[in-house]
């Protein structure tokens, strides 16, 4: 008897999935039938002018928000038939966030401020505290996991947050413009981490961006404009 070998799943597959706000009557349309796949370790950068529909596109894989139409699968589970608690919780377990402004919270320190996801999971601080100091080092920040945001650099509050994001070991990490608000040589160096832990930890990153610098250094890049995929391609 043949056998076929079993194909493995995406981690993320998206069937023309369409995304518009404003009065149905007269919308605005952000995402246009995007049909595309995440497979585990990839490190993908999703490129495009402001407004194109980058943001929109994470936000609907992330199951922050959802499509009006078409289908959005992330690892396995079609999203529009999760309930909201069903939503949170593939979210607190998978999915690790990063944003341009940090968003880390300014009383708490560098080791709380990456403790925080893992204590809304339920982990004890004595618990979470060999993963956190572990990942804390990993980021280049050892020496500073008891100071506060305040007390660091733009490019070290980055490296907080991408600790923050990974501390969970998430198979999915959606960074939304991680180097916008940062100079360039910074910029290149959260770059640098991100690859170094994307090879590492083969956990998959898809990052919204306007640096030409991580367009060129991705292993795939997906180009969207006026809410279409005009292009996918892996760099060489």
């Amino acid at each position: 008897m043949n056998t076929q070998p079993l194909q493995t799943l995406p981690l993320a597959f998206m069937q023309r999935a369409s995304k518009s706000y404003g009065d149905p009557a007269n919308p605005v349309h952000a995402l246009r039938e995007i049909t595309t796949e995440i497979h585990d370790g990839e490190f993908i950068a999703l490129c495009g002018p402001s407004g194109s529909g980058k943001s929109t596109l994470l936000n609907l894989l992330a199951g922050i928000d959802e499509p009006v139409s078409g289908q959005v699968f992330l690892m396995g589970n079609d999203l529009a038939k999760l309930n909201d608690r069903q939503m949170a919780r593939l979210r607190a377990d998978a999915i690790g966030f990063v944003f341009q402004f940090f968003n880390l919270l300014p009383v708490l320190s560098v080791f709380d401020n990456v403790y925080y996801p893992l204590m809304l999971n339920g982990f004890r601080r004595h618990e979470a505290r060999e993963s956190v100091m572990h990942i804390i080092e990993k980021v280049g920040l050892i020496d500073h996991y008891k100071r506060q945001p305040g007390e660091l650099s733009g490019g070290q509050q980055q490296r907080v947050a991408i600790a923050r994001a990974l501390v969970k070991n998430p198979r999915l990490v959606v960074a939304d413009e991680p180097t916008g608000n940062l100079d360039t040589r910074t910029g290149e160096e959260i770059i640098d981490l991100l690859l170094a832990m994307n090879q590492e930890l083969k956990t998959t990153f898809i990052i919204s961006t306007h640096s030409p610098i991580l367009r060129d250094r991705a292993k795939r890049v997906l180009l969207i404009e006026d809410g279409r995929i005009k292009d996918d391609f892996i760099n060489a």
